[in-house]
């Protein structure tokens, strides 16, 4: 039974800059950003009587979202397969253990609770993160930002080996530190 309230004629004024930014963010393409809230909004429309109000409307309209964007990785992984060199592999190897974290994780100055809070911080990730190729902003969104685990990211991405996974992951956090390095450590900010 739908929720009181839930007026879909509504939907995209209150969520749709929310439902794009979360798409775009995660596929950086601003058509297909916009298909999938579409199509997010198609199915919630098609499954608002599913809706109980138990949770927010956006939150529940961005679970959807999830799915379409979920769905969309899934179609592209089997059309596009990505694995890194062997030698890349080795070349990475030793700076994350065998579940994919870091040996000796890079040091914080400042208090990660503040800084995750801090507009101009989020800005510059993502920047950053709009500057990774394709599959290491995928692989990078889904496993830093989703939480997603590493089978699930196997399947998902169509990787063929946790190796070649984390060598992916690897290289994305790279990139993601010069880049804040880069573009943080300028000016008024003071160094990470």
């Amino acid at each position: 039974m739908a929720a009181a309230g839930s007026d879909p004629e509504l939907w995209l004024d209150r969520h749709g800059d929310a439902l794009y930014a979360f798409a775009l963010l995660r596929v950086q393409q601003p058509a297909l950003a916009e298909d999938l809230v579409q199509d997010t909004l198609l199915a919630a429309l098609a499954g608002r009587a599913d809706f109980s109000g138990a949770a927010q409307e956006r939150t529940w309209l961005i679970g959807i979202l999830k799915y379409k964007i979920i769905d969309h990785l899934r179609r592209a992984g089997r059309e596009e397969r990505f694995d890194p060199e062997a030698a890349d592999a080795a070349e990475f190897a030793a700076e994350f253990d065998r579940s994919g974290h870091w040996v000796a994780p890079p040091t914080h100055r400042h208090d990660p609770a503040f800084m995750a809070e801090n507009r101009e911080l989020r800005e510059a990730l993502e920047r950053c993160i709009a500057q990774l190729p394709d599959p290491q902003r995928q692989l990078f969104v889904l496993r830093e930002i989703d939480g997603y685990a590493t089978d699930e990211l196997l399947d998902l991405l169509a990787i063929s080996t946790a190796g070649n996974l984390w060598v992916m992951l690897s290289r994305a956090r790279e990139r993601m530190r010069c880049c804040l390095q880069a573009s943080w450590s300028r000016g008024k900010h003071g160094h990470l």
